[in-house]
């Protein structure tokens, strides 16, 4: 079932909630939205999309009361209203979600769900009435599994999300603006939100949504605004759009270009790994080769032992058991120190919690695996570094800037910049354009590309099966720990899930 089929009909009140309309905002006398007008109508998902930097966050946030917007109007039920403040936005019924929650790790899902706007009785705060009160929010959204008295510390990523939802909810939200909800979410936790989302737009909520996501794009919206460098490009019904138009209208370049073809001159080289037999805890029976030059996929479901496996060949949580051989030596690589000497660069994919240091310089960002692993290079690399930006094409405010204040795409630059610094022979890729968007995604398969080219055994996980299909040479597929098969390049989406679910063994047993 498409996105759009399984969207109900528009309800016959098609008033919108809010609308905007004309929006402008400077930052230090430069204009960075440049008059954009949507609305949103109650019962529907309004799909928000572009590159980042296309203004997609500055328009959340004035819609929040985060920002003063600088021209135009907002209007609630048709009256203008100038929110100063988040709290002032919330009392009109408009909630937002952002990509970093606002919540209280130490506190219950019922103190974080009413924090400010406790019930009180009798001059005290009535926890039982708080516990109630969030208990039948949960129950309304269908959650069964998180209980009010847990500490928010104590739930998964997906569970605070809902918490997050929750507490739009307690305020009676109308309009809930929702920022990349499923950026740190594994697939099980995704159908859960969509299930959320779809809930709330059947109660009559109008729901913003933004996400990179193409796929949650059409599966959850009924309409999709494109906005490309602070402009709004376009507002059609989702039902009229498809993949490759909308992808042309935010970067501007065809759907086509996304996985460029590999550079010419690239070599399939040296055989640079060689397990046999691997295994711990979480994998068995690992039997893998990558050769330079060579661009190898990894497929399979959230929880089949993609993760591990790079771990395991990086050193952070080894092999126990069979044969590793790296470039023809037999080695075992006990430590991510070792695996980077022996020429192993990990690009994780959790880049905020394990490939950065946030509130450090980009520089110093781009430095850490060297001052930690090669010392004595730190000054040549230093003075290299600013080339390997360039060809990065890195947005920044120069090399001093802290990491935290770029945007997701720069951010992941700076990861490749920090192991493309120690010259490494052999790069997993750990969801490398995870959060990131379209131009962005090109650029680092444009690196992959380079990097094949220069000889480089690369090894891509990838939850888009688009993403590894059109990069790979050939893809692996996993399935509960172990191989289960491998595929030419090319094959089809259908073919690789049928591997990953088990549902080609079923067939070959029938």
């Amino acid at each position: 079932m498409s996105a759009h089929e399984s969207a109900p009909a528009h309800p016959a009140v098609t008033a919108p909630v809010l609308s905007v309309t004309d929006i402008r905002k400077q930052f230090f006398g430069n204009e960075v939205l440049h008059g954009i007008s949507l609305d949103l109508v109650p019962g529907t998902v309004h799909g928000l999309v572009g590159e980042n930097g296309a203004g997609k966050s500055t328009l959340m946030k004035i819609v929040a009361g985060v920002y003063r917007r600088d021209g135009g109007d907002v209007r609630i039920d048709g009256v203008s209203v100038d929110f100063g403040h988040p709290v002032e936005a919330a009392a009109a019924g408009v909630a937002t979600v952002f990509q970093e929650f606002n919540l209280l790790s130490d506190r219950s899902v019922a103190q974080n769900v009413f924090l400010g706007r406790e019930p009180r009785r009798r001059g005290l705060i009535d926890t039982a009435q708080m516990r109630r009160a969030t208990a039948a929010l949960l129950d309304d959204l269908g959650i069964s599994g998180i209980d009010p008295d847990s500490q928010v510390g104590s739930l998964t990523v997906a569970e605070q999300q809902i918490v997050e939802i929750v507490k739009a909810l307690s305020i009676d939200a109308r309009v809930i603006s929702m920022d990349e909800p499923t950026a740190a979410l594994a697939d099980h936790e995704v159908a859960i939100l969509y299930r959320v989302i779809r809930r709330l737009r059947d109660r009559g909520v109008a729901i913003l949504y933004v996400s990179h996501r193409l796929k949650e794009i059409f599966d959850l919206c009924d309409t999709i605004t494109v906005m490309k460098d602070g402009s709004l490009v376009s507002t059609d019904p989702a039902a009229a759009l498809d993949q490759p138009t909308l992808v042309r209208r935010m970067v501007g370049r065809p759907i086509s270009a996304f996985f460029p073809d590999p550079e010419p001159g690239t070599e399939l080289g040296a055989l640079l790994v060689r397990v046999r037999g691997g295994g711990n805890t979480q994998l068995d029976d690992i039997a893998i080769d990558l050769r330079a030059g060579e661009v190898v996929g990894l497929a399979g479901l959230q929880g089949s032992g993609r993760t591990e496996l790079v771990e395991a060949l990086f050193g952070a949580a080894p092999f126990t058991r069979g044969q590793v051989t790296l470039a023809g030596a037999q080695r075992t690589i006990r430590s991510p120190r070792q695996a980077v000497r022996l020429g192993i660069a990990l690009v994780t994919e959790d880049r905020k919690r394990t490939g950065l240091a946030l509130n450090q310089s980009i520089l110093d960002n781009a430095l850490l695996a060297i001052r930690s692993v090669f010392p004595r290079r730190t000054r040549a690399e230093r003075a290299s570094i600013p080339g390997v930006f360039d060809a990065l094409e890195l947005v920044s405010r120069g090399p001093k800037q802290e990491v935290q204040a770029l945007s997701g795409g720069n951010q992941q630059k700076v990861v490749l910049a920090k192991w493309l610094a120690t010259e490494p022979r052999i790069v997993l890729l750990d969801e490398p354009t995870r959060g990131i968007d379209v131009g962005a995604k090109v650029a680092v398969y444009r690196l992959i590309r380079e990097l094949a080219k220069r000889g480089v055994a690369i090894l891509l996980v990838s939850s888009e099966l688009p993403e590894v299909i059109g990069m790979a040479d050939r893809v692996l597929v996993m399935r509960d720990g172990r191989v289960a098969g491998e595929l030419p390049a090319g094959s089809s989406e259908e073919t690789v899930l049928a591997l990953a679910t088990g549902a080609s063994d079923e067939r070959s047993a029938a």
